[in-house]
């Protein structure tokens, strides 16, 4: 196990010299409820003062109540200044808008949410000279569990490098809120909506592959599948070199 006592000190510095070296006034990340944003969260504001959280509820129901109830709890419990911006109606009317375009898909419908919502980061980062800083972990980007454009965008992010296994010791360690140590991971995309659920194995069984090799035979070929097929939102963007 990581010395998270270490882990939390080296996080903050590495924030702090982040936004000494940019000249930015604060930090704005998207506050979901959630494992990654709680963590995401509290190691900002225990790096720069002037850190916000928002919460966007884009389409489900449970954004506006299990997610939001669990955001600001997290919120409350670290002193971290939370405002909401609703995207629902922004959602629809792009929907209404597209709909005279193409036939969207359903991929195509649920990653509108998570580009609206880096989109309203990015508005509010640009307004208040903040950096928007990432939510993603290791396991995701392994499996390719994000949106490119979307969550998958940002300035920095602290917790790239560790596991999902990892986010929850270093939430234990931090005395997280229990509502976000034992809600199940989701993106919170639609209701019902579980990561797990979605990609057909566990993140222990991800986050035993990716540390050592080791997985049965069925989650090595679900693992496999999403490594594969992702690797395009791991790479860079191709450009023509003369």
């Amino acid at each position: 196990m990581r010395d998270y006592a270490k882990e939390l000190e080296k996080r903050v510095e590495f924030i702090r010299d982040l936004m000494k070296k940019s000249g930015a006034a604060g930090i704005v990340y998207g506050n979901s409820g959630g494992k990654d944003s709680a963590l995401v969260g509290i190691l900002c504001k225990t790096a720069c003062y002037n850190t916000v959280g928002i919460i966007m509820p884009c389409g489900s129901k449970r954004n506006y109540e299990l997610d939001a109830v669990d955001g600001k709890t997290v919120a409350d419990h670290y002193g971290i200044e939370t405002r909401t911006v609703d995207l629902t109606p922004v959602r629809e009317a792009e929907i209404a808008s597209l709909g005279a375009a193409t036939k969207l898909t359903d991929a195509a419908l649920a990653n509108i949410a998570p580009r609206l919502r880096m989109t309203t980061l990015y508005a509010i980062a640009a307004s208040e000279g903040r950096l928007v800083a990432g939510t993603g972990n290791k396991s995701e980007a392994y499996m390719g569990y994000f949106t490119k454009w979307g969550d998958g965008a940002h300035d920095f992010n602290p917790i790239a490098d560790l596991t999902v296994t990892e986010i929850y010791e270093f939430l234990r360690f931090l005395d997280a809120p229990q509502c976000i140590i034992d809600k199940a991971p989701s993106a919170g995309l639609f209701d019902g909506q579980t990561d797990e659920g979605e990609m057909g194995v566990t993140y222990a069984a991800v986050d035993k592959f990716i540390m050592t090799g080791e997985a049965s035979a069925e989650d090595k070929a679900i693992i496999d599948r999403f490594h594969a097929r992702s690797e395009h939102k791991r790479s860079g963007i191709a450009v023509y070199e003369d």
